[in-house]
């Protein structure tokens, strides 16, 4: 059962976003207008140690007015591959910079009102690099995955890219040469 869209008109835009609404048809032949956020692409990174710990940042977001452990990550610059944008900003919020970087899996958050793109990235450990220059986190801890089920259940995971990270990770598949993409 696919839509049809018949165009979309911007009603906002801005360099972070553009709020458009969509005229779309449904296969039984209703039509009717459906917003929708054109955003550009983000890239994030889980840098993995030896231990089974990856390298987190805790901070607050005040939209949703919560605090939780999340990959460090940001929008990729025009014409940046979503993986230097991965280490950029894993050293920029941590101070640490990544060991080699494998593709991991790609995450659209909110396909039904959004076309963002999460690109995620693996990094095989990280160095430290000095102090961070993007201060967005309270605290940077390497934490240990198998308390990632228990941190989600708790409500100290929330964001959605970051625990579908985590947990694709604990897997394993990734490690057998299986990567999304």
């Amino acid at each position: 059962m696919r839509w049809t869209l018949h165009g979309e008109r911007s009603i906002y835009a801005s360099p972070w976003l553009d709020l458009r609404l969509a005229d779309v048809e449904l296969p039984d032949g209703r039509r009717f207008d459906h917003h929708l956020v054109r955003v550009r692409p983000s890239a994030g990174v889980v840098a993995v140690d030896g231990r089974g710990r990856a390298l987190l940042i805790w901070r607050h977001r005040f939209i949703t007015d919560s605090w939780g452990w999340e990959i460090p990550g940001g929008r990729v610059e025009p014409g940046e591959d979503p993986a230097a944008t991965a280490a950029r900003e894993l050293e920029e919020e941590t101070g640490w910079r990544p060991g080699p970087l494998h593709h991991l899996l790609d995450i659209h958050p909110s396909p039904g009102l959004t076309d963002g793109i999460h690109h995620i990235f693996r990094a095989e450990g990280a160095e430290p690099a000095g102090e961070p220059t993007d201060v967005e986190a309270e605290r940077i801890s390497w934490v240990p995955l198998e308390s990632v089920p228990e941190l989600i259940a708790r409500g100290e995971i929330v964001a959605g890219s970051t625990a579908a990270a985590l947990l694709y990770l604990m897997t394993g598949a990734c490690r057998n040469g299986v990567e999304a993409g």
